[in-house]
């Protein structure tokens, strides 16, 4: 019986592939058989991650706001590996601030990156996948696009606007057998939340019902599994792996009370 989570024969395209989520994901994605061009713009990190994960990953420098950029990535992937079947579109900026203090500037430039750039891409890479015969989009959307978050106007405002872009997608692609589908992490650990201090642990984060922050290779293979034949009837949806955040307010309750 073959294994519909295998990626053998594959290859996708994973931007903010560096470090944290992205390179997780691509890890497990090369663990499953795939090719990977990992894309961001730490090149550093980029080039230790590509290397560290061996022959079937590649790393291209890659400033995803830039269509110019989006065509360059889709070039150099059919020349290393001649097909594209998915994409993982990963890369953003996390920011927070009150809607009445923003700029507008600081808004607009957030917008760009976080929704915008997942717009180019996959306006980039659909037509390579229609010409496959389909191919799987993850694109990756937050808690904070599934429900309401002080201090987050631009970063909430993109991630529900990734989410309306994810099932649009769907809707269009169905028939091409090109799958759309967004993830929604939660609060994660990675090297971009440790520096504000999130730290790991059970009891560390007891916003969750879980009472802990997720860790990277859990958000991981939520996408890899998308990206996946295990995945084939499964288009449009926004899988939330957040801990139960989504759920509603956190609520303990003791027994005979």
């Amino acid at each position: 019986m073959s294994d519909k989570t295998s990626l053998t024969g594959r290859t996708v395209i994973i931007t903010g592939g560096a470090r944290g989520l992205g390179a997780e994901a691509a890890r497990l994605a090369v663990a499953g058989g795939g090719n990977v061009v990992i894309t961001d713009i730490l090149d550093e990190d980029g080039v230790a991650t590509a290397a560290a994960l061996g022959d079937r990953a590649r790393f291209l420098h890659h400033d995803v706001t830039s269509e110019e950029d989006w065509e360059r990535v889709a070039r150099f992937t059919l020349a290393e590996f001649g097909r594209i079947d998915g994409l993982v579109n990963n890369a953003g900026v996390s920011t927070g601030q009150p809607l009445e203090t923003e700029s507008v500037e600081h808004f607009r430039k957030v917008i760009d990156i976080n929704l915008t750039a997942v717009f180019i891409g996959m306006k980039t890479v659909i037509p390579v996948m229609k010409e496959n015969g389909g191919g799987s989009i993850v694109n990756i959307s937050s808690a904070a696009g599934l429900m309401g978050l002080a201090m987050t106007s631009s970063y909430g405002a993109s991630k529900w606007g990734v989410r309306g872009l994810t099932k649009i997608g769907a809707v269009e692609l169905g028939t091409a057998k090109v799958r759309v589908n967004s993830v929604h992490p939660g609060m994660t650990y990675t090297p971009m939340t440790a520096a504000v201090g999130i730290a790991q642990g059970d009891g560390n984060y007891p916003n969750t019902p879980m009472g802990r922050v997720g860790e990277a290779p859990e958000i991981a293979e939520a996408v890899v599994f998308l990206l996946s034949e295990a995945a084939s009837y499964i288009t449009g949806a926004e899988l939330a792996v957040d801990g139960g955040w989504t759920t509603g307010p956190t609520v303990k309750y003791v027994m005979g009370q």
